[in-house]
């Protein structure tokens, strides 16, 4: 049995972030990486995970942000650091 086969309709916002958690730790550990850009990104989904147990919302909102420079729809990590002539 999948770990998905037991969530319900009731547990949305935490699945959300949840399913989201471990689809990114999943991509990283995949990517091909040198170990230094593997650390980081390690850190980053570390500190997402701590963000987690004080703020759900802000925790969500971070990964999507991760989720999207993974999948190069950010020119870096928050997508605020760019100045705007970047």
């Amino acid at each position: 049995m999948a770990a998905d086969d037991c969530l319900n309709e009731f547990q949305l916002e935490d699945d959300y972030l949840a399913r989201g958690l471990r689809e990114a730790h999943r991509r990283v550990r995949a990517m091909d990486l040198p170990r230094e850009e593997r650390t980081r990104l390690t850190h980053r989904l570390l500190a997402i995970c701590n963000v987690a147990k004080q703020d759900m919302e802000h925790a969500t909102a971070r990964l999507d942000a991760f989720i999207a420079y993974l999948d190069g729809e950010a020119d870096t990590a928050s997508g605020r650091n760019a100045s705007d002539g970047d």
